[in-house]
């Protein structure tokens, strides 16, 4: 196939797209937009951005399909590595939001709360923080799937 003419499906160009996690491949195909909870904001990438590499929060990547369908995946974090043709996304934990735990994100959730708002001394702040920010990112990245699945 010719260069020009890679990634490109009935005239549309499109991203090749990988996550993976410190233990495997998450996700590997192509797609026409891609969403991703970057540091500073969300970051919406389609074929031809800007050539671009960045730490990512927690919080849902969401992968549209060339046939609009979505994929969603809950990230804790890790970098981003976005190429006019590619996006590369090497997370520390990476999830399909589907396989998520509502049950147990909530927990985490209130358990984090709760030693956030104890006054005790022993208590590490930045760790409960950070516990209650992927618990929250969680809980949005099912209710997004969800979110999408009801509006089929």
């Amino acid at each position: 196939m010719p260069l020009a003419l890679q990634g490109e499906v009935k005239g549309m160009a499109l991203l090749k797209v990988d996550v993976v996690s410190t233990e495997r491949a998450i996700f590997s195909g192509e797609a026409r937009f891609v969403a991703v909870p970057g540091t500073s904001g969300e970051l919406g990438v389609l074929p031809g951005h800007t050539p671009l590499l960045t730490a990512v929060r927690p919080g849902t990547v969401r992968i549209e399909a060339d046939d609009g369908a979505d994929t969603f995946l809950y990230i804790a974090g890790g970098f981003v590595e976005i190429q006019p043709d590619r996006v590369t996304i090497l997370a520390d934990t990476a999830i399909r939001a589907e396989s998520l735990d509502e049950a147990r994100a909530q927990r985490a959730r209130e358990e984090a709360r709760a030693l956030l708002e104890t006054q005790a001394s022993d208590i590490d702040y930045a760790k409960a923080q950070a516990e209650l920010t992927e618990a929250v990112a969680q809980l949005q990245a099912i209710r997004r799937m969800r979110k999408q699945k009801e509006a089929r």
